[in-house]
């Protein structure tokens, strides 16, 4: 075996690897698998209500809908809805079987061990809630000792009011029955998610408003999966435009009539 030929097969390898290591490289980020598919997959439920939920049509509704077929078009492909129950939706993320998930996901220290997370898009915060008659304001929970406060059976909002001694705490299968026993009379107030009680009072037709807040203000943001600096960036830069030109403050008033898109300040409390 000669040197040259010796030389041949070494340059011949090098070269294979070089392009293996290009095409390695080249796929590795997912911003060019969806500009190269040309959709957008994501994740979400479907079944929740106002964030994403099925028409009796069977068509996909919701801000959160409404929010990932914006970013999808500013990335120049088309929004692929994926419908998954909650329980295995993260799981199902680390699968590979979307790119994002755009369901309320809210950013803990354990879920960013394993995922990366766009810039947030929505903010929320446990809300109380009053009969827009009532003159007493109830500005926290230490506010509601000694009253009737209404919550969902099971709710992390359930545990919050628990934690507060001398609040009657009455719990209801869900905001619906609460609702209609607040502006009945029969309890003070009612605690929930200011993003799910802004779209039950815009849509209920009942004579309530939203008073002080409970607990700490939660953000949400898409995750994906770790590994893709450029569609991290190609995200972020989408819903920053989305912000600075106004469309998440109008996704924001379509579904709850109120700003649900910028952090919350002092003035929200």
């Amino acid at each position: 075996m000669t040197a040259s030929f010796l030389k041949k097969i070494a340059l011949t390898g090098l070269l294979g690897i070089t392009l293996v290591s290009a095409g390695v490289a080249h796929a590795a980020d997912l911003l060019d698998t969806v500009k190269q598919r040309g959709t957008l997959e994501i994740g979400l439920e479907g079944t929740y209500p106002p964030f994403g939920f099925k028409t009796p049509s069977g068509e996909l509704q919701g801000y959160d809908v409404d929010v990932a077929r914006e970013l999808a078009r500013r990335l120049g492909v088309k929004a692929a809805f994926v419908t998954t129950e909650w329980s295995g939706i993260i799981a199902g993320l680390q699968a590979g079987k979307y790119d994002v998930i755009v369901n309320q996901v809210g950013v803990t220290p354990a879920r960013q061990q394993q995922l990366d997370f766009s810039t947030p898009y929505t903010y929320s915060i446990g809300q109380l809630i009053q009969r827009s008659d009532d003159k007493r304001q109830f500005n926290s929970l230490d506010d509601l000792k000694g009253h009737k406060l209404g919550v969902s059976l099971g709710s992390n909002y359930n545990d919050m009011a628990k934690a507060v001694p001398g609040i009657d705490i009455r719990t209801y299968p869900g905001a619906p029955e609460y609702l209609r026993d607040l502006a009945a009379g029969r309890i003070d107030a009612a605690l929930n998610d200011r993003l799910m009680l802004a779209y039950l009072l815009k849509h209920a037709n009942l004579p309530l408003r939203t008073s002080g807040t409970a607990g700490a203000p939660a953000a949400t943001a898409i995750p994906f999966r770790k590994g893709n600096p450029q569609f991290a960036k190609a995200v972020d830069a989408a819903l920053a435009a989305m912000s600075q030109d106004g469309t998440l403050t109008k996704l924001s008033d379509k579904w709850f009539g109120v700003d649900v898109s910028k952090p919350l300040t002092a003035s929200t409390h």
